[in-house]
């Protein structure tokens, strides 16, 4: 029996496959098409902002009137005036949400477990009574605090009966700034750990009792480290924009503590001393970015940057 040596017969009626190569191409490209709209924002809204807000930083003035305006000369000293002007501000920013952001954390924590472990029912509407406050404005939610922390209030009348007030007043006093921004700030540390909390498998917590380890162990060798995420990230959402925050120092506080918010507004709508408040915003922005990654870093959470 002779083999064939010939292919079989090509049907040429039938249209060619196509080829594997560009059908894959095509479906590598469409997740960049998807992002090319996003894309397109970040960079109208967030890049070109940003980059305009550098060269204004990097400006000189004509005169010494800033309303003669601005000419781009690669001045660099204005990060070291703006340091050296309102350095004390600058720490008083970080130091301020640091405080707030530990104050935040401790008064979170405790809620944001009851809500996950032993809310029951109630849960829902725990969430819906943390997230409530953001129905009010920020500046309502602020000037609210003013009222409640007057001189002649209940909680300052009952803190002085208990001599526990230095000055016989909050308002007008750090208290009342750090006080303000927890407040404000508190939501964004619930939410986060209650998300983290809530993941967490309640039969881990069985097991560690079954394994002998009390309450207080089970906590810090379980549920403390898988609630890890929730804690960074909540840490996180508050520091930031805390440390940026103006309207608390302006409303509750006093000219002693202003914090580099209230100076880069002064700076850009009253004395619009544009270089200046550039500056000074690029240095915030720098020495946030430091702190968080180091923060996150030294937490062991780097899946998060």
């Amino acid at each position: 029996m002779q083999i064939p040596t010939t292919s079989p017969a090509i049907s040429y009626g039938a249209p060619p496959p196509e080829a594997p190569a560009k059908g894959l191409i095509k479906r590598r490209s469409t997740p960049y098409w998807l992002l090319l709209p996003g894309m397109a924002w970040l960079t109208i809204f967030f890049v070109l902002p940003l980059f305009s807000l550098l060269l204004t930083s990097l400006q000189s003035p004509y005169s010494d009137n800033p309303s003669d305006g601005f000419y781009f000369n690669w001045d660099f000293a204005n990060y070291s005036e703006a340091l050296s002007r309102y350095g004390e501000q600058f720490l008083r920013s970080f130091v301020y949400a640091g405080i707030a952001t530990l104050i935040g954390l401790a008064v979170a924590y405790p809620l944001a477990y009851f809500i996950a472990f032993k809310a029951g029912r109630a849960k829902a509407l725990l969430l819906v009574l943390v997230v409530a406050p953001f129905f009010a404005s920020f500046l309502i939610r602020t000037n609210a605090w003013k009222t409640i922390l007057a001189d002649q209030g209940f909680i300052v009348e009952a803190l002085n009966w208990l001599n526990l007030l230095p000055q016989d007043r909050i308002l007008n006093t750090p208290l009342a700034v750090v006080t303000g921004i927890t407040y404000n700030f508190l939501p964004f540390m619930i939410l986060p750990l209650y998300a983290s909390l809530d993941k967490i498998d309640p039969r881990l917590a069985e097991a560690g009792a079954d394994l002998y380890a009390n309450a207080f162990t089970t906590f810090r060798k379980v549920i403390w480290p898988l609630s890890l995420p929730g804690v960074v990230a909540g840490t996180l959402l508050t520091f930031i924009p805390a440390a940026g925050d103006y309207i608390n120092a302006k409303l509750l506080g006093s000219i002693n503590d202003r914090m580099i918010g209230s100076v880069i507004d002064s700076q850009f709508i009253i004395v619009r001393d544009y270089p200046i408040a550039s500056a000074l915003s690029f240095l915030l922005m720098a020495a946030i970015l430091i702190l968080v990654t180091i923060y996150i870093r030294r937490a062991g959470t780097e899946d998060l940057l």
